[in-house]
């Protein structure tokens, strides 16, 4: 596919349109701006497997709209969003259409990397087969959960978003530290809004990928947490991260890391971080970062100030528009799974409603998240569901309504606690 085929089509240039008539871009959303005029937000994004296309519409109509991004987390799907984001260049260079490119490019079913059996399976539960067939193409695949715990190795997912790092000049964490501290282009730098006061590298360093650690039961953000697994963190490959937090449970076989380092040094970081009062692993294996914060929104969270640059979200569908069904074991299985990887963040969004204000919703019709067999019209509609989405966000947002909001709240939290 051609890059043309998503950005060129009539509803995203009609979307682009009419926010060029409504004077969008002249908006307010910051109060963090560069010398061009860009405006600088952090961003969150949902996981929600190849509904992540939709993610990229999103991004791409924030950055016709002259919106740059400060800090960024992800899970899963987001994840990979977000650390490719991170690593295509500096934080006031807009990345989704390269990565748009690379995408459309790149056939989704090449992820489905395990043997004729695992695709035979897999096939059969997206097509909904009988379930005499199910049985059957499910007997087959047995050993591939007994021996691997899971059909797909993910080794060509992992592959795939390590040469992109490649090709941005990311081999490893060092070097995404380093282009993260970079901040802005030479020549260019950001300011507080009509102060003029330079914004640090506190505001834009900081990315955060989400996984699931199910040897010590933990909620694992990397790269900050990546000195616990490994004994040099800067020379460990950013993909690593990410495939981490892409391994659906039973899909994806979990990701590993061997060989933790352990001394009393290590041992009181991770007793610090993660609260371990055990002997440090051996390996630790990770499994999708959705079963334990799907949607990271909290991450970049300070209740006690009011922030200078807002933190968007962007959050693939609605929540609990629809009743579990639990009338099967899968049924069962797949409504411990949701009420697990929702739960988190549902608790913080319903205790901090000020955050309702930031987060866009995209509606991805009735387009199935492990449907890694997409056809070219179903992404490009899925591009477009994204870049509604951001539309319909961005006319409805109001900067000072937020920061007036955060302000009161602020001073109730400070009468409480004086």
């Amino acid at each position: 596919m051609k890059t043309t085929q998503f950005t060129q089509d009539a509803r995203i240039l009609k979307i682009l349109k009419d926010l060029d008539s409504a004077h969008i871009e002249s908006k307010t959303f910051s109060d963090i701006i560069d010398g061009q005029g860009n405006q600088y937000v952090d961003l969150v994004q949902e996981g929600g497997g190849t509904l992540g296309v939709a993610l990229l519409g999103y991004v791409y109509v924030l950055e016709k709209m002259g919106l740059r991004f400060l800090q960024l987390a992800g899970t899963s799907a987001g994840a990979i969003n977000t650390m490719v984001m991170a690593a295509a260049g500096t934080i006031d260079h807009p990345k989704s259409e390269w990565i748009l490119d690379k995408l459309s490019n790149k056939n989704l079913y090449d992820f489905v990397d395990g043997d004729g059996d695992a695709k035979d399976f897999i096939d059969a539960l997206l097509n909904r087969a009988s379930v005499a067939k199910l049985i059957f193409k499910g007997a087959q695949v047995i050993d591939n959960f007994r021996d691997d715990m899971g059909l797909n190795p993910g080794d060509n997912f992992q592959h795939w978003v390590k040469n992109l790092l490649n090709q941005c000049g990311i081999k490893n964490l060092g070097d995404l530290q380093e282009l993260r501290n970079k901040g802005v282009s030479d020549g260019n730098r950001l300011t507080l809004r009509g102060i003029g006061t330079p914004v640090g590298p506190d505001s834009f360093q900081r990315i955060a990928i989400i996984t699931a650690d199910i040897t010590t039961g933990s909620k694992i953000v990397f790269p900050e947490m990546a000195e616990l697994f490994y004994s040099n963190p800067k020379a460990a490959n950013p993909s690593d991260f990410v495939r981490a937090s892409m391994s659906v449970p039973f899909f994806f076989h979990p990701f590993r890391i061997k060989h933790i380092p352990n001394n009393p040094e290590q041992w009181y970081k991770w007793n610090q971080m993660l609260g371990l009062n055990t002997n440090i692993p051996t390996e630790v294996v990770f499994m999708d970062g959705g079963i334990i914060s799907n949607f990271p929104i909290s991450i970049f969270h300070n209740n006690t100030k009011v922030p200078t640059a807002p933190t968007f979200g962007i959050k693939i569908g609605q929540d609990k528009t629809t009743l579990n069904k639990n009338e099967t074991v899968f049924g069962l299985l797949g409504s411990m799974f949701n009420t697990a990887r929702y739960s988190q963040d549902d608790d913080f969004l319903r205790s901090h409603e000020d955050y309702g204000h930031l987060i866009g919703y995209i509606d991805t019709g009735n387009h199935n998240w492990l449907n890694f067999n997409l056809s070219e019209d179903d992404m490009i509609d899925l591009f477009y569901r994204g870049a509604k989405a951001a539309e319909d966000f961005l006319r409805a947002f109001d900067w000072e309504t937020y920061k007036n909001i955060r302000k009161q709240k602020v001073n109730y939290l400070a009468h409480l606690n004086p």
